[in-house]
């Protein structure tokens, strides 16, 4: 979506794994942002959603 700002609310980390700037939210307050690949790389709430999410 060239040119344009979008707001996508997930719970799925796939949706959101190629935006440009990821927002998470914890009871409300903001606890991190960045994209997917600081997130992950970060031992915090997105980073442990995305272990059980994806660990198999």
């Amino acid at each position: 979506m060239v040119g344009r700002t979008t707001l996508v609310i997930a719970h799925r980390l796939s949706t959101v794994e190629n935006a440009d700037r990821i927002i998470v939210l914890q009871e409300g307050i903001v606890v991190e942002q960045g994209t997917h690949e600081e997130l992950v790389a970060e031992d915090g709430v997105y980073s442990g959603l995305h272990r059980m999410q994806f660990s198999g």
